[in-house]
């Protein structure tokens, strides 16, 4: 086995992308500032991922609305990024002279460019943060060096519905993984080698790469890089077998939720010797009334239950009221479901009050989703 100095490995994480597939969700944040699983952010899963596998040094390219990003990541302490070297860096726009508002990963990748060029790292990880998984990048730099690749594409070849792959990017590859050619959000559906949006590349490859295509005028690293010089670049494709979910909209990011309360999709996910971190907020244990009843959820701390749930993820400080009737759904932070009320297949943020006697129900094809501190 090859063996591979992650010290010499440089992340970014892109904050920002895919904030217009999230609607009102990402109004107040970013994509990476989701609230996940029951105490997680989006975020949490590339952040730990790159530091189980030995990164040290990681960006966090941002757009708008980061307010709650930075809250969440603070000294970025919880993922042993508070360093004197390396550690975490956040890159909001207008970093640079002639950085812009990027409208695609070109732009940001330019407006980070002056932090790209300063550190030491041979090699970049690139990584969106619309995939939940436990990923060990150690093997894809592996097999980045071993082919003598431009760009790897972190991939999973399966079975997709038009709607997953109607906002992905599609490789076709040959038997070496060597990528052919690239489709761009393609109407099809069936088996397909779908990218995960991590990429692996050289850093000097990178900067030249940005720099070049930001003085064309060209904004896509995939429309632009992958697909417009696929036949210029040495362009392989790494086949990802673990467990993921992918959020590409309100309906996947319910559906990645629901299947955490299946076990053994969940242990796939949170591997003793492989954590997902994230910010600790000191609650009390959640407290449960004697008469309610709770099948099947993922309870947070601090939540207060006196009702019934069922096929649930409560997030911390969520108060089910006596009565009430809570089946899958999803309740952010803080949110009060009040005496008598009932719900199912309902997504609400942060501090929603839902009021006594209410009924809300949808579908698990179109879960209902309740911004942020409403009152119904």
């Amino acid at each position: 086995m090859m063996n591979v100095n992650m010290g010499n490995v440089l992340g970014l994480v892109f904050a920002n992308m895919h904030d217009m597939t999230m609607g009102e969700m990402t109004k107040h944040r970013t994509m990476g500032s989701i609230l996940f699983g029951g105490r997680y952010r989006l975020i949490d899963f590339p952040l730990s991922n790159m530091v189980n596998s030995g990164i040290t040094a990681v960006g966090v390219i941002t757009k708008s609305n980061y307010q709650s990003l930075l809250d969440h990541l603070g000294s970025a302490r919880e993922w042993d990024l508070a360093r004197k070297k390396g550690g975490l860096y956040i890159l909001p726009p207008f970093g640079n002279e002639g950085s812009v508002l990027y409208r695609g990963r070109i732009e940001a990748l330019y407006g980070a460019l002056s932090f790209i060029k300063h550190q030491s790292a041979d090699y970049v990880v690139l990584s969106d943060c619309d995939i939940v998984t436990n990923m060990d990048y150690k093997p894809i730099i592996e097999q980045h060096i071993k082919t003598g690749a431009d760009i790897t594409v972190v991939s999973h070849t399966g079975n997709y519905t038009s709607e997953e792959i109607a906002l992905s990017t599609v490789l076709n590859t040959d038997d070496d993984n060597n990528v052919k050619s690239v489709l761009i959000m393609p109407e099809l559906s069936g088996t397909c080698t779908a990218s995960l949006n991590m990429f692996v590349i050289r850093k000097d490859l990178l900067i030249d790469l940005v720099q070049d295509s930001f003085a064309r005028g060209l904004l896509s690293f995939e429309k632009d890089i992958l697909q417009g010089r696929v036949n210029d670049l040495k362009i392989m494709a790494y086949e990802y077998s673990g467990y993921f979910s992918k959020i590409s909209g309100i309906s996947s990011y319910f559906t990645a939720n629901q299947l955490l309360l299946d076990p053994e999709n969940s242990n796939k996910i949170y591997l003793p010797k492989r954590a997902i971190y994230t910010k600790i907020r000191d609650n009390a244990p959640a407290k449960y009334d004697l008469n309610c009843e709770v099948k099947n959820s993922l309870i947070a701390d601090g939540c207060i239950i006196e009702g019934e749930v069922e096929n649930c993820v409560l997030f911390r400080g969520v108060k089910v009221g006596k009565g009430a009737k809570v089946k899958n759904c999803i309740l952010m932070q803080d949110s009060v479901v009040g005496d008598n009320a009932e719900m199912s297949y309902v997504i609400t943020d942060k501090n929603v009050t839902v009021g006594s006697g209410r009924l809300l129900t949808s579908s698990p094809e179109y879960p209902m989703y309740v911004g942020k501190g409403a009152s119904l």
